[in-house]
């Protein structure tokens, strides 16, 4: 299965966020999955990438032409797209399941984009882990539960969201969503 990661290229993060991508990573190759993700060499990007690759999965890198100087090494196949809206497409078209790890706007951005797309298809089953760690996405969770309550929420489909708040519950989570390809 494909697993797209939305997560941070800032560089120097804390180590527990550094661990969590390792861990995901990790559980990522050892079940025999491919990561789609935005391919940079820096991050959460670069760590998450480099633990499937050790484990033994498949790195699929998906780079906008702005950002081509910054492929990941450890990228086994390489999408370039145009532009970041592009790069958002295709990994929403290729992914299987889709992760939500810490980031900023551009991870929210991937992560909202995502869920829109689902909900315009209606039927989507795809799921969205989010991993919440330290409360990071509380106030976009709780924005969306109370959208959830509201006529402009096309679909009901929010609930599509499942809401991780450690390492331990994000695995248990994928081992749940997604089947093992090994």
């Amino acid at each position: 299965m494909n697993i797209v990661v939305y997560c941070s290229s800032q560089q120097g993060l804390e180590e527990k966020y550094q661990q969590l991508a390792r861990e995901l990573g990790t559980w990522i190759g050892q079940h025999g999955h491919t990561l789609l993700y935005g391919g940079s060499n820096a991050g959460l990007m670069h760590i998450t990438a480099s633990a499937v690759h050790e484990a033994g999965g498949r790195v699929t890198g998906v780079i906008p032409a702005m950002f081509k100087h910054r492929l990941d090494p450890v990228c086994d196949n390489a999408v370039h797209t145009a532009n970041l809206g592009d790069r958002k497409q295709y990994m929403i078209e290729h992914g299987d399941v889709f992760v939500v790890m810490p980031g900023g706007i551009g991870t929210l951005d991937e992560w909202m984009s995502t869920l829109a797309v689902m909900t315009i298809a209606g039927d989507d089953p795809r799921p969205i882990v989010v991993a919440n760690l330290d409360g990071l996405y509380d106030a976009t969770i709780q924005q969306l539960a109370d959208m959830s309550l509201t006529p402009f929420a096309r679909g009901k489909n929010l609930s599509r969201t499942l809401v991780t708040t450690s390492a331990m519950e994000l695995l248990h989570t994928m081992s749940e969503v997604t089947p093992s390809a090994s």
